[in-house]
């Protein structure tokens, strides 16, 4: 499978975790878990799951793949049902995708296998067309059981699509730093010092009209 693009946001969002990964075939795609060449492993399901965290992901299309110049290629996609009369190479019995292809190239059959494989591989002399009435492969994401961390479930969230934002990732947990509180602005604080009066007060203050005494000026 290509895991291109979830490698890319683990970069941008995780650049002090650096990200190693590697490509290994279906018969290692759980024992590099188990001898702990892997932390997480990208499966094509079913796998023996004893020992094992599982998360299905999504199905890939297959894809028929025959030789070039073969009539399929005038099609956009084919059904399996079309194509009733052709003989199909078994990818196992030839020893892998890899090798499968390099029949295939020779003229001797077709293969079916999921779209990202023969994409990856991509084998001169041969022809590939979406397959429709055939089933696809299930992705799934494992890891070892207890082996769960914040760096693992920080990978599996990025792979499910959550956003750096999301309170369920581990790196938006953190703890931002406190700010400094405020002052206490209720009158608690001390209190300013009394101004001497500049001016005496007023003697008429509080009198009546005409109150005033009279005299000259």
């Amino acid at each position: 499978m290509t895991p291109g693009k979830w490698i890319r946001r683990w970069e941008e969002r995780m650049p002090n975790f650096p990200l190693h990964s590697f490509m290994s075939d279906d018969a290692a795609q759980v024992s590099v878990l188990r001898d702990g060449s892997a932390d997480l492993s990208f499966v094509r399901l079913p796998v023996d799951r004893e020992g094992l965290n599982v998360i299905p992901l999504y199905e890939e299309q297959p894809v028929v793949v025959a030789p070039k110049g073969h009539e399929i290629s005038v099609f956009e996609e084919v059904a399996l049902e079309d194509l009733a009369e052709e003989n199909f190479l078994d990818v196992d019995e030839m020893g892998g995708p890899d090798m499968a292809l390099q029949v295939v190239a020779s003229g001797a059959g077709l293969v079916i296998m999921p779209m990202s494989v023969a994409r990856h591989l991509n084998a001169k002399d041969t022809v590939m067309r979406r397959l429709t009435g055939a089933p696809g492969t299930q992705i799934g994401l494992a890891w070892l059981l207890g082996t769960d961390s914040p760096v693992i479930e920080e990978f599996i969230g990025i792979v499910r699509g959550r956003t750096a934002q999301s309170s369920r990732q581990p790196s938006a947990q953190q703890e931002k730093p406190k700010k400094a509180p405020k002052p206490d602005r209720r009158g608690g604080g001390p209190k300013k010092p009394a101004v001497a009066q500049r001016y005496a007060p007023n003697p008429d203050k509080g009198r009546g009209k005409g109150s005033r005494k009279k005299g000259k000026r």
